[in-house]
C-alpha cells in the first residue's frame, strides 16, 4: 500500500514508488532505437518535436514546440537534454520561428531571428556548446545570403537544420566505430550519466559504441550509475540500454568501485 508521501511500505521498509516503473522497463526487450525520436521537425505541427526526458522512463511523451518560449522552456528545464541534442533543437527552433514571421521583407525576417530569437535561445543553457554553434551556424546563413528572398532564406535554415542533425548522427556513429575497436565481446562495461542515444540524434557518444557492439552481437554486460542528483543514469541510460535489449544492471554510484574492481 502506497502512504501518501508517496513511498511504497514494505516490510517495515520504505523505497520510492518509482521503482516499479525501473522493473518494469528492465524487461522491456525493444531490439531498436529507431522510433525512438529525441528531436525532430514536423511540418504538419510547424513545430519541433521533442521527447520529454523529464518524464522518463515512467512515461513516453512528445512535445509540440512552435514558439521561442517553448524552446527555451524545453531546453531550461532539461526536457531535452545533452549538448548535441540541444543544438538540434534550437537549430529547428530557429526555422520553426522564422517561418512564423510573416513577411516579404528579408529585414523583417533577419532582425528578429539574428538579433532577437538567437540570444533568447541562447539564454537557456550557456554552457552547452552546441546550443551557441548550432545558433551561430543559422545565423551564418542569412548572413551569407545578404541577397535572398525571404521563402529562399527559410528553405536555406531548414536545410541547415537538417544538415546540423545529420552531422550530429554521423558524428556520432563514427564515435562507436573507433570505439568499437577497442572493445571485446561479452566485456563488462560501466556508465556514469546520459550519453547515449536520448542526449544526441542517433545511438549518443559514449554510449554508440554499446549500441554498434549490440548490433554486432557483442553481448556486453553494462552496469549504469544511477548518477545522482538527478539520476540520468537511473532515468535515462538504464532505461534506453534495456529499451534497445542490451543486458543492463543499474547499480547506485557507490557501487561503481566494487563493480570495476571485480571487473
Amino acid at each position: 500500500r502506497r502512504s501518501d508521501s508517496g513511498y511504497r511500505r514494505r516490510g517495515g521498509d520504505r523505497s520510492y514508488a518509482g521503482s516499479r516503473e525501473l522493473l518494469i522497463y528492465s524487461y522491456r526487450m525493444i531490439q531498436t532505437l529507431s522510433d525512438l525520436k529525441t528531436v525532430r521537425f514536423n511540418e504538419q505541427a510547424d513545430g519541433v518535436i521533442i521527447l520529454d526526458q523529464t518524464l522518463l522512463p515512467g512515461k513516453e511523451a512528445y512535445l509540440t514546440l512552435t514558439t521561442a518560449e517553448e524552446i527555451w522552456d524545453a531546453i531550461y528545464k532539461l526536457k531535452v537534454r545533452g549538448a548535441p541534442a540541444i543544438g538540434v533543437a534550437a537549430a529547428y527552433g530557429i526555422y520553426v520561428c522564422a517561418r512564423r514571421i510573416d513577411t516579404a521583407e528579408t529585414k523583417e525576417l533577419a532582425d528578429p531571428t539574428e538579433d532577437e530569437i538567437k540570444e533568447y535561445l541562447a539564454g537557456s543553457r550557456p554552457t552547452a556548446v552546441n546550443l551557441v554553434a548550432a545558433l551561430n551556424r543559422m545565423e551564418r546563413v542569412l548572413v551569407a545570403h545578404p541577397t535572398l528572398s525571404v521563402p529562399e532564406w527559410k528553405e536555406l535554415l531548414y536545410k541547415e537544420a537538417i544538415a546540423i542533425r545529420e552531422e550530429d548522427a554521423a558524428a556520432c556513429r563514427q564515435i562507436g566505430e573507433n570505439c568499437l575497436e577497442l572493445l571485446r565481446p561479452g566485456m563488462g562495461i560501466l556508465t556514469h550519466c546520459n550519453a547515449g542515444h536520448l542526449a544526441v540524434s542517433e545511438y549518443g557518444t559514449a554510449l554508440a559504441p554499446i549500441y554498434l557492439g549490440q548490433e554486432r552481437g557483442y553481448g556486453f554486460k553494462v552496469f549504469a550509475d544511477e548518477t545522482r542528483p538527478l539520476l540520468q543514469g537511473a532515468r535515462l541510460t538504464a532505461y534506453e540500454l534495456s529499451r534497445a535489449g542490451v543486458d543492463v544492471t543499474l547499480i547506485c554510484d557507490n557501487m561503481a568501485s566494487i563493480v570495476m574492481r571485480k571487473g
